[in-house]
């Protein structure tokens, strides 16, 4: 830094301009400067004085001056020379200063150099402080955070694995060797090993074979495809548990993408299974329950039908042909009532189908309007038919159901006319590939149906709600059959209707032209000898009383082991075999009947009340066709034209009634077998051996049933086959029959029977152990 120079003083600046101006030259200088001086001095004090210059005055002033002067000028000079020496050695000395103050500066310089140095250096190392300081507090927060989460952690594992543990479902996963890597306590229980156990197995050496390559087989799906996939299957826990299990398979990967396996979720899926298997059951029960409400309505309609269209064709006063008329509608009504409810199970199981047939429209149309017009004169009604022609004169078409359509649409049209008239007609439009269009208009002059109301009246269960209909009452299915019936016959079904002046209801089917001829009318085959297989005596009537009067011969069996005892002692031209028997039903009859090659040349015929089931499954149950109750005569002679128009009627030969066998103890339990045990090993060891039974069948039941609902018929079969052997030890005949039964699985018809038949099992051993311990208890009282 650059410092201001001090300046010098005046004695300095005076020796050096003595020693610049020379001595001598400024004695002199200074002698005539004195005398100047002393001269004027004494002439201005004289002045001053008022005194009168002498020269005198000027020369002893001169001459002091010239005494003093050289002294003067010597002190002076040793003055000036001293004062140079001091300012040689103050000039030495400030230059030595000078030197001394630069190097002071210099090392100020570095002083202050290095200070700053140092300064930085401390501030660096105050930073570097407080940063190792900063670190160590991040790394000590860091290391109580890691620390706090490896705690956290280490909770949230345990309470996961808690969660996973607790969890119904089963959990488990694999890595890309297909080796476990991890699972659940119910993955525990299934496998019967810790999770410690299974790491590294694989689904081989877990699982049962079979289970194992379908596991496998999913496995490689997941990983191949990089996608999730669910499937069902049945797993068996190690303590012999059969549980039905929805899996969930999905692969897994880490934060970076890579795979590391494959995660198992598994839902206990059984109590659904059950209820599916039992939802399935339902809709037999319920196909099993409308087909015995079948049997058991028609049965009695039957007669009611039979009775007065026979009544019908005797002589009666115009009174008694009415009410009979009456009589023969209604129940005609109630058929088709009943028909409904049919179809409608029909169409909830989608087994409604059409059976299509040569049918005149003409005589299909008489005969419907001859029976509406009874109804609709019970009301006072008028009802007209037309017939518009040209009509095809033979069409292929289901008349049953087209008989049912337009009679719910005429009943309905009937029902809610109170005053006027009921009218149909009938039309068809020209064939054209041979395809031709006809047309159904039914028209009244009833309540009418609200315009609102129009597009629902089609729906299932739908019933207008309007005042003028409160007085007729009904179910809502009937015109939701018609429609699908409709629809199922490729037509179309509309309505147009105004509220107080009627209704019209048109169908339009398209049907094909007929190149069959109509079935015959007449019955062209008479004497022929009938077995007649009926349990129930009013449809033996009615049956019998039709058959000879259309010039055939008839023999009853009441029961099915009779009918089976009368075809083995006597051939008959044509069996007409009823479905449900008192002692069994008609299928195993016609078993026995081809088993024993009885009915080589004699046609079998189902009458049956069941319109349940197709008519496939009658034929393939060794039936030649089908009647259904109540017996029609059009029907009757339909189906023996069919099967007799080429066979000769067999000549008669005399018949002999065997009583059936009747039931007894003996049915449902093996009685020689048991007193063999008793008297062998002893009632005690009997008794334990029931005991040890009872109490194995719930367990053999339950495994049943789940196989059953596995639809693993393997299972079934075996475990079927296992009740028998336990069943037959304590001579249980009767279970042990069922269950015989049950594990036959090559039966032709086994899948749609095994369900009657478990339930049957197991309310055979429901009551057949009460009987085998009330056996036993007489055997006691007996000794």
């Amino acid at each position: 830094m650059y410092e201001k120079q001090p300046k010098d003083s005046w004695a300095i600046r005076f020796a050096q301009f003595v020693e610049r101006f020379g001595t001598i030259k400024l004695s002199f200088l200074f002698v005539f400067g004195s005398l100047v001086f002393t001269i004027g001095g004494s002439y201005i004090i004289r002045i001053s004085l008022d005194s009168n210059i002498e020269p005198d005055d000027f020369i002893s002033a001169i001459i002091l001056t010239m005494l003093s002067a050289p002294w003067v000028l010597y002190f002076f000079s040793e003055l000036v020379k001293h004062l140079e020496h001091s300012r040689n050695d103050l000039q030495d000395l400030v230059e030595q200063m000078e030197k001394l103050r630069e190097e002071d500066v210099f090392l100020n310089r570095e002083l202050q150099h290095n200070i700053r140095q140092l300064n930085h250096e401390i501030e660096q190392r105050k930073a570097a402080q407080l940063e190792r300081e900063s670190v160590f507090v991040e790394l000590e927060k860091e290391i109580k955070e890691k620390s706090e989460q490896e705690i956290q952690a280490r909770r949230i594992s345990t309470l996961l694995r808690s969660i996973i543990d607790a969890s119904p479902d089963l959990i488990y996963y694999r890595n890309e060797e297909g080796r476990f890597a991890g699972c659940n306590r119910v993955a525990e229980q299934l496998t019967g090993k810790t999770q410690e156990e299974l790491l590294g197995l694989t689904p081989h050496d877990v699982y049962e074979e079979d289970l194992a390559k379908q596991v496998v087989a999913s496995d490689h799906e997941v990983l191949e495809s990089n996608a999730s996939i669910t499937e069902e299957l049945w797993l068996r826990f190690a303590d012999g548990r059969r549980r039905y299990f929805e899996m969930r398979k999905v692969p897994f990967f880490d934060n970076d993408g890579n795979r590391l396996g494959l995660l198992a979720f598994g839902r206990d899926m059984t109590e659904r299974k059950q209820a599916e298997s039992a939802a399935a059951k339902a809709s037999n029960d319920k196909t099993r329950f409308i087909a015995t409400i079948s049997h058991e309505l028609r049965t009695p309609l039957n007669g009611i039908v039979g009775l007065s269209r026979m009544l019908r064709d005797t002589e009666l006063t115009k009174e008694q042909f009415n009410w009979v008329s009456t009589i023969y509608a209604s129940a005609i009504t109630l058929g088709n009532i009943f028909n409904d409810i049919i179809d409608l199970d029909r169409l909830d199981r989608d087994k409604l189908e059409l059976s299509l047939k040569t049918v005149s429209l003409n005589e299909f149309t008489d005969e419907l309007a001859s029976i509406i017009r009874l109804l609709a004169a019970d009301k006072g009604l008028e009802f007209n038919w037309t017939i518009n022609e040209p009509l095809p004169t033979l069409v292929e078409v289901d008349g049953t159901r087209l008989r049912q359509v337009l009679w719910n649409i005429l009943f309905n049209a009937v029902k809610f006319t109170p005053r006027g008239q009921v009218s149909l007609s009938v039309s068809a439009t020209k064939p054209e590939n041979g395809v031709s269009l006809v047309k159904f208009v039914v028209e009244d002059s009833g309540v009418g149906i609200p315009q609102d109301e129009l597009d629902k009246i089609f729906a299932m269960y739908y019933q207008v709600d309007h005042p003028d209909h409160q007085t007729a009452t009904g179910t809502g299915i009937g015109l939701a059959i018609c429609k699908q019936m409709v629809d199922l016959m490729k037509g179309q079904i509309s309505v147009q209707s105004q509220v107080g002046k009627g209704s019209r209801f048109e169908i339009q089917l398209p049907v094909a032209i007929s190149t069959q001829p109509v079935q015959l009318e007449s019955l062209q085959v008479d004497n022929l000898d009938i077995l007649l297989v009926e349990d129930i005596e009013l449809n033996v009537m009615v049956a019998k009383a039709l058959l000879e009067k259309l010039g055939q011969r008839v023999d009853v069996a009441m029961t099915g082991q009779e009918a089976i005892d009368k075809v083995r002692s006597h051939t008959y031209d044509l069996i007409l075999l009823d479905i449900q028997l008192p002692d069994m039903n008609g299928f195993e009859v016609a078993k026995t009947l081809h088993e024993e090659d009885l009915v080589i040349q004699t046609p079998i015929v189902a009458l049956t009340a069941n319109v349940i089931k197709k008519r496939e499954e009658y034929l393939q149950n060794g039936m030649d066709d089908i009647i259904a109750k109540p017996i029609k005569k059009s029907r009757v002679i339909e189906v023996f034209n069919e099967l007799f128009t080429q066979t000769p009627a067999s000549p008669a030969v005399e018949q002999q009634e065997l009583v059936p066998a009747a039931k007894d103890l003996g049915n449902v339990l093996d009685l020689e077998l048991l007193q063999m045990l008793v008297d062998t090993i002893g009632e005690d060891m009997v008794r334990t051996s029931v005991k040890v039974f009872q109490e194995k069948m719930p367990e053999y039941m339950e495994i049943l049933q789940l196989s059953l609902s596995a639809d693993e018929k393997s299972e079934v079969c075996s475990q079927a086959h296992k009740i028998k052997g336990a069943a037959g030890s304590v001579g249980l005949a009767r279970v042990q029959r069922i269950a015989n039964q049950i594990q036959q699985g090559d039966h032709p018809a086994w899948w749609q029977n095994v369900h009657d038949w478990v339930e049957e099992l197991q309310m055979a051993v429901q009551k057949d152990m009460t009987m085998l311990t009330d056996w036993l208890s007489e055997q006691t009282v007996e000794d």
